[in-house]
């Protein structure tokens, strides 16, 4: 199959989330079964350090409801996978990838430049592969302005991946004037544009990124009022579970630890890792007590207010250590810099993201804490299990569907989950986790063992879409 990924950003190239992940490691698993994928995404300021490996494909005109602009297309080949990068320096040479008052008009024009590219370097796709709303006017483009051109456009389907809900693309409607068509309702939603309504309606097949929080959507609650419009396309609804990159992320190889290990030898190895990483952010060294660690966004969604009501109980009747690394909220930072400055032995911050620490953390820790709101899949869980530490979570989403509760009867599972969001509940998880690991190494080892056998990869990933490719094609 041909499949051209159209995604507003791709690792390693640009990244503010999980999507820049999925980018790359979705082509690259499905291109090592067989399949001809190539990912199409803009050309941000960040990116001209790789101009000169680039080959020059073509430009192409793009008309925006009277505006008129050019885009230039490079390619380049990065781990044998064809990257098509969209440029123009006005839409997407800048510091930040979104957040700019014309981002309906940006990705508008990045929308149309994909369709435009099809034939500048002549690689009509058996499926587009859309990603969030920044791709999700794309259906209604093609079936108003595209379509009736010729066959190679004509028999294009679209697969729209929805990675988070939340974020939908909602603008005033005046920008329904860079469609260069008559009003449509397919684009509105509560009277203002909304670009990932657009594809919800119009795309072929949609799809989200765990089955759990496939089913969450549909209901008001976890649906950000979009879960009308999902509701009526349930039947081409579904929901594939995220993976990760296996090669990249193993603990036998990978270089940043100080030891790497596997299943047979993970305690010496996980041991030494916690014994540097405790050093180095200067806590006090007790190998008996456990390392509880936070990495990611300091967002409501990913369940920060439950640690900021709960953790300084925690701190002070346990001997845990703990070490926290993101940022985002600065309430949310400025909390993580008191915690460590109130007990400077027993907790560190990191305010910021260090690929190099992060790998580090997840191999040194034994309680990785991810109490999200709502979460459509989640990686850190997955990377956690993957390392051997445990994971603490809330039972939503891709959480629930990776992460099987510590039974205290067979002594199963790996991790901790609790169900309502509720800082009650999150505080006696851990507490319970904390407790399991200092007077129950029996279970503890046995969940760890547990985790690092759980099969959260790519291969698994890419199969599951190459099925919903052969649903759409009937094939």
């Amino acid at each position: 199959m041909k499949v051209l990924f159209c995604s507003s950003e791709a690792f390693p190239f640009s990244k503010t989330g999980g999507l820049a992940d999925m980018a790359l490691f979705l082509p690259k698993s499905l291109r090592q079964i067989g399949h001809d994928v190539r990912i199409i995404t803009p050309y941000y300021s960040s990116i001209s350090k790789y101009h000169k490996d680039m080959k020059f494909l073509g430009s192409s005109n793009v008309s925006l409801g009277g505006l008129e602009t050019i885009v230039n297309y490079y390619e380049l080949i990065f781990q044998n996978i064809p990257f098509v990068f969209v440029q123009n320096m006005h839409y997407f040479e800048r510091d930040q990838l979104y957040g700019y008052s014309d981002d309906a008009e940006r990705f508008a024009c990045f929308s149309y430049a994909i369709l435009e590219g099809l034939k500048v370097f002549n690689f009509y796709p058996n499926i587009l592969h859309l990603n969030d709303w920044q791709t999700g006017m794309i259906p209604f483009l093609l079936d108003e302005h595209y379509r009736a051109r010729n066959d190679d456009y004509f028999s294009i389907h679209t697969l729209l991946t929805i990675h988070n809900l939340e974020y939908q693309g909602s603008f005033d409607p005046f920008v329904s004037r860079y469609f260069n068509t008559p009003f449509n309702y397919t684009y509105m939603h509560f009277d203002r544009v909304n670009y990932l309504k657009a594809g919800i309606e119009r795309a072929t097949k949609i799809n989200t990124v765990s089955p759990t929080y496939r089913n969450e959507v549909l209901t008001s609650e976890y649906g950000f009022t979009l879960d009308g419009a999902l509701d009526r396309r349930s039947n081409d609804f579904i929901g594939v579970l995220n993976g990760i990159d296996y090669e990249d992320l193993d603990p036998k190889t990978d270089h940043y630890l100080v030891a790497n290990y596997d299943l047979i030898d993970y305690k010496t190895g996980k041991r030494k890792n916690k014994e540097k990483i405790l050093h180095h952010f200067d806590l006090d060294v007790d190998l008996k007590v456990p390392l509880i660690v936070y990495i990611g966004r300091l967002a409501t969604q990913k369940g920060i207010n439950l640690m900021t009501r709960t953790l300084e109980e925690v701190i002070e009747y346990s001997d845990a250590r703990f070490i926290l690394m993101g940022s985002g909220n600065d309430s949310y930072q400025d909390f993580f810099k008191y915690l460590s400055y109130k007990y400077p032995k027993k907790v560190a911050d990191y305010i910021g993201f260090n690929e190099e620490i992060a790998h580090q953390l997840y191999a040194a820790s034994d309680i990785f804490m991810m109490p999200s709101r709502f979460e459509p899949c989640g990686l850190g869980q997955l990377i956690a299990m993957r390392y051997g530490s445990l994971p603490l979570v809330r039972e939503t989403g891709g959480l629930k569907d990776t992460v099987k509760p510590y039974n205290k009867f067979t002594g199963e599972g790996t991790g901790f989950s609790f169900s309502n969001y509720d800082a009650f509940e999150f505080k006696e998880k851990l507490f319970e986790s904390i407790n399991v690991y200092t007077s129950n190494q029996k279970a503890w080892q046995r969940m760890v063992k547990e985790a690092m056998k759980q099969n959260n990869s790519l291969d698994q990933m890419a199969l599951e879409y190459e099925k919903i490719y052969q649903i759409i094609l009937g094939v």
